[in-house]
């Protein structure tokens, strides 16, 4: 008895002109990389830039931030508009705005130039990462490639962030600050006519006008909040104009923009995504994560650079265990999401992260290269752990045609954890260092106030005040530091704890359905092709109306269409949704690649083998692990995949 089931086969790549899909991805890691890169590197060479532009101090300061904060406020709006106008086109845009911007930044001779430039490398920045991400999405449709893909891909940006510092103190050192712009252009003159040649070109659904209004309101709306909660990290009262009033417009543009988005029959994001538990608990524990890993690592340099008093490059270097560790929980990612599930595996990631956060409580004044290297070690490997299930469950809970706002979504709760872990473990971390300087025997008042403002400023006070009052305010100021770190370090693990509670919304097995729309496709066109050949589904045996769930185990087709009908009001997969009125996808549904789908109509018999061979084999999962089977199409087909009812 010839089985027929072809529930075990793979969705075919997207990729065309037979280029393999594991190259688009060297290229989609490569330019990532870069922005990764200079979200970093820049940190290190601010006192060389300093002494050779003489920036004020607001200058310095955007600077800094232009960059994170005008690519985390256009990550929506570029995200929405690759899914219109194609996604390579987006990106290939990007790339070349990057190198344009890279060399402009290397060559600036004034502050005002700098700024400029880094506002415009936030533009290519905020081009390329949600698209990068979106093709990956795009190329690699099998949940089990796409689950290594993204392992490999969330492994690169932590190598990028990681290795910044490394890098900008090698060329500082060795030639001036510029050079840390500079390296990022023959890099771009190479990748721009690699992902010409190579990327595909994809689109979401194009269905109606994109919404530019509601893009513009979404990058105010992101603007103003990462705006505020930066300020807010920098130490500016919460209440001051200059930190609330941003915070606030900001917060109200996002509002109007979601209410926006639901009145509008063809909205830039789909907002039922967020109805999805495992797509709303994925964004939240981006969040958490970003937020623990970026406040740690500011506080973490300072205190290796002030406290132990290392150079940028020794710096740099004891951060690589953190970086080697993130890239093997990158490589290993994909097996052990599917052994263990994304529930256990956020949650055991949150777990480790915040087991490695307690252990660095035992860091002191004093140097123990074995301790950071053991804490920094457990840290990298928790958190990456963390990061890659819950990019991997985020983007799985998004249709193909939303990948784009998918992403941005992602990358935007990405920036905004950043932001926020900076403002949140900032704050922590001055409330609890100042109050150590507010009396160190025979420094005056004033002195002790600007020495509270920061460590670095501590020891410029102290210097200038010299003698027993000057070495008591430096050794007060190093020993508030510590404890401060201590403070905040527990703080971080408490969130940490936070965010694996949280992970138990997330589904307990990695599903790997058969992609729903071609599921849908390949049904009707079943049904079409049975219609036009004369055959009467309605008359077959028992079984014959049975409806293949997403591992292909047969499910029993509800006679009546309100039962077929999910949440949106789209019909069910029955074996009766094909008709001469409703002609199908031409082409042969078995001969197509399409998982799931018998080349020919579905006997009694098959049924029962496909039932059989869907509970002990199924598709994409791990061994012995049953996949759900949804019981109506709205159950396996991703909400907001624009797929109109029939």
């Amino acid at each position: 008895m010839s089985r027929t089931n072809t529930a075990q086969g793979r969705p075919r790549s997207p990729v065309g002109g037979g280029t393999n899909r594991w190259v688009v991805l060297v290229v989609l890691c490569v330019s990532l990389l870069l922005v990764a890169l200079d979200a970093t590197i820049l940190h290190v060479a601010v006192p060389s830039l300093t002494e050779d532009l003489r920036p004020s101090s607001t200058a310095l300061l955007w600077i800094v931030d232009a960059y994170p904060l005008v690519c985390a406020s256009l990550l929506i709006l570029f995200g929405t508009l690759g899914d219109r106008v194609g996604r390579r086109r987006v990106l290939l845009l990007g790339y070349a705005l990057f190198g344009i911007a890279s060399a402009v930044a290397a060559l600036a001779t004034e502050p005002s130039v700098l700024i400029g430039a880094r506002a415009l490398l936030g533009v290519g920045g905020a081009m390329i990462m949600p698209a990068t991400l979106s093709i990956l999405r795009t190329v690699f449709p099998d949940r089990r490639e796409r689950a290594t893909a993204i392992g490999i891909w969330t492994a690169t940006a932590a190598i990028g962030a990681a290795t910044g510092p490394v890098l900008g103190g090698f060329l500082v050192e060795n030639y001036w600050w510029g050079s840390v712009f500079l390296i990022n252009i023959p890099l771009m003159a190479l990748i721009l006519p690699l992902g010409r040649r190579l990327l595909p070109e994809s689109r979401g659904a194009a269905d109606g006008p994109w919404d530019v209004l509601g893009a513009l309101m979404a990058a105010a709306g992101v603007l103003g909040c990462v705006l505020g909660v930066k300020r807010a990290g920098a130490g500016d009262p919460l209440l001051t104009l200059e930190t609330a009033g941003p915070l606030l417009l900001g917060a109200t543009l996002l509002v109007l923009f979601v209410r926006r988005q639901k009145r509008r029959p063809h909205p830039l994001i789909d907002l039922r995504l967020f109805s999805r538990a495992a797509f709303t608990t994925s964004v939240g524990c981006i969040v958490i994560g970003m937020l623990a890993l970026v406040g740690l690592e500011l506080i973490a340099i300072q205190y290796l650079q002030l406290v132990l008093g290392l150079s940028p490059l020794e710096t740099g270097l004891r951060l690589l265990p953190l970086t080697f560790a993130a890239m093997a929980a990158g490589a290993t990612g994909s097996y052990t999401l599917r052994r263990i599930g994304p529930r256990r595996m956020v949650g055991w990631g949150f777990l480790l992260t915040a087991a490695a956060v307690l252990l660095l409580t035992f860091m002191g004044q004093h140097d123990r290269p074995a301790l950071l290297t053991v804490g920094f070690v457990l840290l990298g490997f928790g958190l990456q752990t963390t990061l890659f299930s819950a990019y991997e469950s985020m983007l799985s809970e998004a249709p193909q045609g939303s990948a784009g706002g998918a992403a941005a979504i992602g990358e935007t709760s990405y920036q905004l954890g950043a932001g926020m872990g900076i403002a949140l473990l900032g704050s922590v971390m001055n409330a609890a260092y100042a109050p150590g300087l507010a009396s160190v025997p025979g420094v005056p008042a004033e002195a002790s106030r600007a020495a509270a403002n920061s460590l670095g400023e501590a020891y410029k006070v102290a210097d200038q005040l010299g003698g027993a009052a000057g070495e008591a305010l430096h050794q007060a100021a190093r020993h508030s530091f510590v404890n401060g770190l201590h403070v905040t370090l527990f703080v971080s693990a408490g969130l940490l704890l936070v965010g694996a509670l949280m992970a138990q919304r997330l589904p307990r097995i990695m599903e790997c359905p058969v992609d729903p729309e071609e599921a849908f496709d390949a049904r009707e066109a079943e049904g079409a092709r049975m219609a036009a050949e004369g055959l009467d589904r309605t008359a077959e045996p028992a079984g014959a109306g049975t409806v293949l769930g997403a591992a292909g185990a047969p499910e029993a087709a509800s006679a009546d269409p309100s039962e077929r009908t999910g949440a949106s009001g789209a019909p069910g997969l029955s074996g009766r949704s094909g008709s001469p009125e409703q002609p199908g996808v031409s082409g042969q549904p078995g001969s197509s690649g399409t998982p799931g789908i018998s080349e020919q109509p579905v006997s009694s018999e098959r049924a029962g083998v496909s039932e059989r061979a869907g509970a002990s084999e199924p598709s994409g999962c791990p061994e012995g692990v049953e996949p759900r089977v949804p019981a109506t199409r709205e159950a396996i087909e991703p909400a907001g995949s624009g797929r109109p009812a029939h």
